[in-house]
Order: C-alpha cells, then sequence, then structure tokens
C-alpha cells in the first residue's frame, strides 16, 4: 500500500500479439507490484508469446474475445485497486512515474488523469505531434489511450466504463468523465511512433484528424474502423 493511506492502483494493460513490444513496460512495473499494487494483463487471443512470456510478471492473466473495450473493462471488473490505470503494451514510463501517480491519487477530489506524451523517434516532426497531441487533450479534456488513462474506480463504473465499440472507446470514456477536470501528468509516457512512420506521418495526422471529425459527426465506430488500418507490435503479423 501506498504510504499514509491505504489505497492500490490497479494496472491494466490489454494486449493482442504485443510478445515484442510488451516486455520492457513489465519489467518497468515490477516496482509498483513490489509496492503492493496489482497487475493485470487481459490478452485477446495472441498467437504469439504473449501470455507465456508475460505470466509470471503479472499478478491476473486474463483471456477475453478480442476488442481493447472489453477487454479493458474485463481487468477492471477483476481489478481490487482503489485507481485504475490503462496502459498501451508499447507504452514505456517516464522516471519516477510512481510517484507522480501517487501524488494525483492522493490529491483532494482527484478523479481522473493522463499523461502528457512523446513519441519514440526523436526527429522535430515526431516532437511537434506529441505536442499537439497533448496540448489537444488538457485543453479539451479527451485523452487517447496512448496518454495512459489514470481513473478513480469508483468513478470509472459511475459513467459506465469503456462502451464496447471497436474505435473511439478512450474519447468515448473521455467524454463521459470530462466533466471534472483531469491532471495533465508529466513527465511524459513515451509512447511508440510506428504507425506514423510505417503508414506515413502527414497521411496518419489527416486520416485521425478525419476519423475523429467524422466521430463527433455522429458516423459510428464501427464505419470508422473499417478505415482505420491495424498497426501491430512490431515483430507480430499484420
Amino acid at each position: 500500500m501506498w504510504r499514509g493511506l491505504e489505497l492500490k492502483l490497479s494496472i491494466i494493460i490489454p494486449t493482442l500479439d504485443d510478445g515484442a513490444a510488451l516486455r520492457p513496460l513489465l519489467r518497468q512495473l515490477q516496482g509498483a507490484r513490489h509496492a503492493g499494487h496489482e497487475l493485470i494483463l487481459v490478452d485477446g487471443g495472441s498467437r504469439d508469446d504473449t501470455c507465456e512470456m508475460a505470466s509470471s510478471w503479472v499478478d491476473r492473466l486474463l483471456q477475453s474475445p478480442p476488442g481493447r473495450a472489453r477487454q479493458m473493462n474485463l481487468g477492471a471488473e477483476a481489478a481490487q485497486g482503489d485507481w485504475l490505470w490503462f496502459l498501451h503494451a508499447d507504452s514505456r514510463l517516464p522516471e519516477g512515474w510512481l510517484e507522480v501517480v501517487e501524488a494525483h491519487c492522493h490529491a483532494p477530489h482527484a478523479s481522473w488523469a493522463f499523461f502528457k506524451v512523446r513519441l519514440d523517434n526523436p526527429r522535430w516532426p515526431y516532437r511537434l505531434i506529441a505536442w499537439a497531441m497533448s496540448t489537444r487533450a488538457c485543453l479539451t479534456r479527451m485523452a487517447t489511450g496512448d496518454q495512459a488513462i489514470l481513473v478513480r474506480r469508483r468513478r470509472f463504473f459511475e459513467v459506465g466504463g469503456y462502451p464496447d465499440i471497436p474505435l473511439m472507446e478512450d474519447l468515448a470514456l473521455s467524454r463521459a468523465l470530462r466533466s471534472r477536470k483531469p491532471a495533465c501528468l508529466e513527465p511524459p509516457l513515451v509512447t511508440s511512433a510506428r504507425r506514423w512512420e510505417r503508414q506515413g506521418l502527414v497521411r496518419t495526422v489527416l486520416r485521425m484528424w478525419h476519423l475523429r471529425l467524422a466521430y463527433w459527426l455522429g458516423v459510428s465506430p464501427q464505419r470508422l474502423a473499417r478505415r482505420y488500418p491495424p498497426c501491430n507490435s512490431p515483430g507480430t503479423r499484420s
């Protein structure tokens, strides 16, 4: 338990063929486990070594039909923590992350938060994209899954958790939570730039703008998902 208060953090990671990307994150999270926190991995039917590799690094390994929203909801239902923290498998945590999370969860009236981000490509266009992502999220109170949404467990279930949709589940949850101001946490969390690298930087930015605009105009997530090409972890099937 965290010092001074009996609070517990449940860290929930949805996976699907993420073995190549996941190992460094699991190593980073072992200190949280040793501090008494909970690490839950929810796999959506991986055909690589994700589950075999992760089994000794997590407290609970759950199986789910594929779908990031349903996987994260299943992890939340199984969680025993006061706070839920949803991480993508390719995330890399900044130094001092546990102290940052602890400080937020202990703050009076804290409800939810997310991290600012930087991409793992150091070139200036990627730094600009990361700055824009972080600034937009803090101004609009709308976070993406790459930003590691942290939410009080009670509040998560009050708003119904993630809607079971194939895309935009992170924005849908943010919209449900945004009546209460989130904290924008720093230092930035590092996330993979591979989508921009593989599918083209400008093309990917324009596609994401188009998809978000269409979502806000009422186009169904099911229809949008058909326009959103997958980008699996390095070394996995495409």
